[in-house]
């Protein structure tokens, strides 16, 4: 009877690592269908203007992506552009780097618009003007995203802002530990002082309305990195053109030159 029972746990256990080296084998080798990558050419201006070679690279990342994070509808509807354009908002700030993974990121729920701090996204007297969230406690692991935000960065690809890409920012930054606007998983220590110098200077041109950056981004350091990370992404040769400061730094960190 023991010889038997031990049999069992053996093989009930060769059956659980070849289920998850099916599993990982599936992930690695994932690809978007073709008519997904249509989808893409078609919706995501940043996957068009990318050679060949890189929208091979990019389509499997965003398929990687898709396979390894739930997204989780609230009272909407979610359409497969919905779902490739979120897979892109997490693939183009790191499409630089080689194997990334959102190591504090495992659901993304998409409500149907704008929400509260306590995640309300119905009524009109409750002060829904939050388009994107990440975070801790009851948000630890998850991103929150309004479907009409995360559309409309799609659609505008002159205004600067992408709710989306935002949002992926603050997790690259969060990466290290601190949420300080200064990504050391992506910024080498070096770069440190320059960078808060450079980031005070550009805050205090936005507060004496001397810039085209996007106000919001002089709240903090932490909002300043992302909203200028949604200018280097949507209109990286204006920034380049009215920026070139600012613009080399985010090249340098993100490991892209897009200008």
């Amino acid at each position: 009877m023991l010889y038997l029972f031990g049999i069992i746990v053996v093989g009930y256990l060769l059956y659980r690592v070849y289920v998850l080296f099916s599993r990982n084998s599936i992930a690695i080798n994932a690809d978007l269908t073709e008519i997904q990558k249509g989808l893409l050419e078609k919706n995501v201006m940043y996957f068009s203007k990318l050679n060949a070679e890189e929208k091979i690279r990019f389509s499997k990342a965003v398929a990687l992506f898709l396979s390894k994070i739930k997204i989780k509808a609230v009272s909407c509807i979610l359409s497969e552009v919905d779902e490739l354009l979120i897979g892109s908002s997490a693939i183009i700030p790191v499409f630089g780097f080689d194997n990334w993974t959102y190591v504090n990121l495992k659901e993304v729920y998409i409500f149907p618009d704008a929400f509260n701090s306590k995640l309300e996204y119905v009524g009109w007297r409750n002060n829904r003007t939050i388009l994107g969230i990440v975070g801790g406690g009851k948000l630890k692991n998850r991103m929150v995203l309004s479907q009409k935000a995360l559309r409309h960065g799609f659609e505008n690809t002159s205004d600067k802002n992408n709710t989306a890409i935002h949002e992926f920012v603050h997790l690259i930054d969060m990466t290290d530990g601190d949420v300080d606007g200064l990504p050391l998983s992506i910024i080498d220590k070096p770069y440190t002082l320059p960078w808060f110098d450079l980031i005070h200077k550009k805050i205090k041109h936005i507060d004496n309305g001397k810039s085209d950056i996007n106000p919001y981004g002089a709240t903090s350091k932490v909002e300043f990195f992302a909203v200028a990370s949604e200018y280097f992404f949507e209109r990286p040769k204006l920034l380049k053109r009215k920026h070139p400061e600012l613009y080399k730094k985010l090249s340098v960190f993100f490991n892209q030159d897009r200008g």
